[in-house]
Parts: C-alpha cells; structure tokens; sequence
C-alpha cells in the first residue's frame, strides 16, 4: 500500500468517525417526545407494503418495514435508517472536497458544514423521505465528480442506479436529473451522449423506476394528482413565499453561507473549476426551476453539500494566499462560526429542549415538528374511552372515521392495545383500503368541524375533545379538537366514499 493510499484511507476513516458521532448524537435524542404524524402516516403504510402510494415512492415505507421487524415501534430505531443516512451524505461530502483536491482539514470541514445543516439535522430527527433523498442527491453529486475527473464514463451506471432509487424515493429528483441533463447540453461534455455507459445508467435508472411506473399507471397517475393538489394549497397557505431567505437559514447553516456562495462561484466562472462545470448547473437549474414552479424552500436542500464541499477548497487555497497571522485569524473564525452553528443547530433542530421550557417555545416559533409529535397516546386513549362508553352490542358495529393521516397512523399504532377496530380515512392512500364490509353503523369521528359532520351524518353527538397532558397547542388541538359520535350516514357508503376522498 503507497502513502497515498494510506492517506486516503486515514482521510475516510476521520470523515467516518466524526460520521459516527453525529449517529450517535441522533441516537442519544431521538428517544424525546413522540412519533410526528408523517412518520405516524409511513409506519401504517409499512404494514401495507405496495409498489406505490399516493403521497411518495414504495422506497420509504419498505425501509420503515424493515426496521419495525428489526426494532418494533421503538422511536429511536424507528430513526436509525434515516440517522444513518445523514451520517453518510457528510462523509459523501467529504469525499467530494477531497476529489477536488482539499487538504484532510478541509474534508473535516466539509463534513461538519454539511451536518449542522438545519435540514440535515432534522432529517436525521425523524424518519421521513426527505432524508433519503437527501443522500442520494449527494451520492449523485459525488458520482459526477468522480465522473469528470476521470472522464471514466462507467460512473454513469453508478449514477444511473442512485437516480433510479432516488425516484423511488421521492419524485423531486427529477429536477436534480433536469439539472444534470442541463449541466451536460451546456458544457463541453456534449460528447456523453453518445456513449452507451450513459445510456446504459438511463436504462438501470428506469428498470429501477418501473415498478412504481406500473403502479401509477394502475392507479391512474394518483400522485400527480396528490402532487398538484398539495402543492395548490402550500402557495394558498403561503407555505413557498419563504423559498429565497430560507436557503440562507434552512437549506445550509447560516454560518456556512461563505462556502457554498464559493462553491457555486467555483463551479461556474473559475478556470479550474471548469473540469466540474456540469455540478454548478445541477444547482442553479433547479435552483430556477424549484423558483419558478412556487416548491417548498427544503426541497433545494440536497443540493448545497456538493457546494460546500467545492467551497472549502476555495476557502483553502485563498487561505494559502495568506500571511501567517491573517491565515490563523481566519481559520479560528472558521472553527468559531462552525462551533456556534452547531450549537445554534441541535438547540433548534434536535430533539433536546425539554417540554414547555424556553428553548421549547423558541424551537416552536421556528418550526412545528415538535409540536406535531405530542398527544399520539392522548388521542388515542379519548377515543377509547368514548369508544368503551359505548352500549356493548353498538360496539361490534362501531368504526373510527378520521380526516389526516396523524390520527388515523397514532390510533392503529396505538389502538390494538384497547381493542380499537382499524381505523378508516378518506385521506391518501387510506382511501384505497376502503371502509370495511360491512360497512360500520356507529362512527367515532376525528378531525372534522360540526359543519362537516353534520353534512355527511344525520345525528352527530360532540363526545370528547383531543388534549394532551402537556397543554402543548398544535394542529389536533387547535383546529379540529372536537371528537364526534356519529350515526346515520345521509348517503350511501360508495357515495359517501367518494365525498371523504382527500390528500394531505
């Protein structure tokens, strides 16, 4: 083994320590407060496994599948596939920084930009797509540059293969593979396409795809269908008008702006970044294009690792240009702004501040995941206790009717242990499962008003309110609290089935 080789494996065993520590920090707090209730919605779908569903790609419910064999409804093993693979993106990243050319201590850097970032830290607190999707785009981004470095065309079937999973994960990445395509037409790498290695990753990506491909022409493209309406109601609500400032404070650490401005700077006007040209595209292209078609502000946040890691090299090369005083004065600001950015980041996205605390109202101004873990069991136990208030004999005719995919996810979870029946929803691809046969006469009804229920029912009694122990105000108890025992549907089962058909 040469002494460069050594040098690299001693590089990668570095990136994966400090890889380790931050799994392990994610194991140590991912245990606080409860399931949120899109984890609540995949938990369900995993006993469900299927080539599709309406909300996302098969990918994640069957990794959710798999580690409720492996560590049953424990919230901490429930997280750990997703823990991981934030782990992995900052050592991808790493790497990335070191196929440029940066020193170890940039790989260090590098590594520990990208995992303090707020989203990479809250995908490694919860077990959700986005945390996956992350990886792969970062997998994508490092298979490139060892792509044009070597201008090997074989990593093609390598990025064939991430891309395929990647869409099986979450359908965003088609902007990322827009921005690749994009990166290719507008640089000197036009020759590619006309190679079968290319080709070849294109056929892997779609044999890989297929499957879901099959299944949404099945189930007549349901999800464009999901897709379009959700993305109506975010720009109604107001949910995409934060996209510019929160690529400064969500998609990257704010104390990392420096090296991922140097990155995109590096990949698209300085002469030696003009080898890796094709990377800037795959950022600015859906960068534009995430803009213009109103998406959420986190869906562009897979694509800042590959600039930071090309950001630290500019950081380091213009830090040799330095005198000596100027370049340690540099560098322990480097080291303070990362310490305080990763303070800053587990006090706000780490599950740590303790229940109504200060740091938990300050961490709930900033965004609601936490708040959307609190009062599962609560709900649940309400429901029980009207559903046990029940006359005996009512109860073997009684379902649960609920409106989202929390409740519905929280009481099957939770119900079997007070004999609850099987929950049914109009909501996602709860709707699929339909509304059992024969169909229930009585009805415990969550998350719809008066006036909803009283449209669909003849007699609705108010029975229970949701709480939680903790007073804690979220969307349960704020805008559907009230629970309902309801009889008498004013419409047959298949046309009132059709009216409680919803994406959330």
């Amino acid at each position: 083994m040469n002494k460069t080789t050594n040098a690299k494996l001693n590089d990668i065993s570095i990136l994966i320590l400090l890889a380790l520590g931050k799994f392990l920090l994610h194991l140590l707090t991912n245990n606080q407060y409860g399931f949120h209730r899109d984890e609540l919605a995949t938990l369900d779908d995993a006993r469900f496994l299927a080539w599709g569903y309406v909300a996302y790609p098969p990918l994640t419910p069957f990794l959710a599948r798999i580690q409720l064999e492996l560590f049953g409804t424990s919230l901490v093993g429930f997280r750990v596939f997703s823990s991981l693979a934030q782990s992995i993106a900052m050592v991808i990243a790493g790497l990335i920084t070191g196929e440029l050319g940066g020193s170890r201590r940039s790989q260090v850097i590098t590594a520990i930009a990208v995992a303090i970032a707020p989203m990479s830290l809250i995908s490694g607190a919860l077990f959700q797509y986005v945390s996956f999707d992350y990886l792969w785009w970062v997998l994508i981004a490092y298979f490139m540059t060892r792509l044009l470095k070597s201008e090997n065309p074989r990593w093609w079937l390598a990025i064939g293969l991430v891309i395929g999973i990647g869409m099986m994960t979450k359908y965003t990445i088609i902007y990322l593979v827009t921005g690749l395509v994009g990166g290719i037409l507008l640089t000197g790498y036009r020759h590619f396409l006309r190679n079968l290695w290319l080709w070849g990753g294109v056929g892997i990506s779609l044999l890989i795809f297929l499957p879901n491909l099959i299944w949404q022409i099945q189930h007549n493209f349901v999800s464009l269908e999901f897709l379009f309406d959700i993305h109506a109601r975010d720009i109604a609500i107001g949910r995409t008008e934060g996209f510019l400032p929160e690529q400064f404070i969500i998609c990257a650490n704010l104390f990392t702006i420096p090296f991922w401005v140097g990155g995109l700077y590096f990949y698209l006007f300085k002469p030696e970044g003009k080898k890796y040209r094709p990377l800037g595209w795959m950022y600015l292209i859906p960068f534009v294009l995430f803009f213009a078609t109103q998406g959420r502000s986190y869906y562009l946040a897979p694509a800042y690792p590959m600039l930071i890691a090309a950001g630290v090299v500019v950081w380091e090369n213009w830090l040799s240009r330095l005198s000596g005083n100027r370049s340690r004065l540099v560098v322990s600001a480097t080291w303070i702004g990362l310490f305080l950015g990763t303070t800053i980041g587990i006090a706000l996205m780490l599950p740590v501040a303790p229940l109504n605390s200060g740091l938990w109202k300050a961490v709930s101004e900033v965004h609601d995941n936490f708040v959307e873990q609190i009062g599962w069991t609560e709900v649940t136990e309400s429901v029980a206790d009207i559903y046990s208030g029940l006359p005996v004999e009512e109860q073997s005719r009684t379902g649960i009717l609920t409106a989202n995919y929390g409740e519905a996810g929280a009481i099957n979870l939770y119900g079997a242990a007070y004999g609850l029946p099987e929950v049914i929803s109009g909501v996602n691809s709860y709707w699929s499962r339909g509304y059992g046969n024969p169909p229930s006469e009585t009805l415990i009804v969550l998350g719809f008003n008066r006036e909803s229920v009283d449209n669909f029912f003849e007699s609705c009694e108010l029975a229970g309110h949701v709480t939680n122990q903790f007073g804690v105000e979220n969307e349960e108890t704020t805008y559907h609290p009230d629970i309902f025992v309801c009889r008498q549907p004013r419409y047959s089962w298949p046309e009132l089935w059709k009216m409680l058909r919803s994406f959330a």
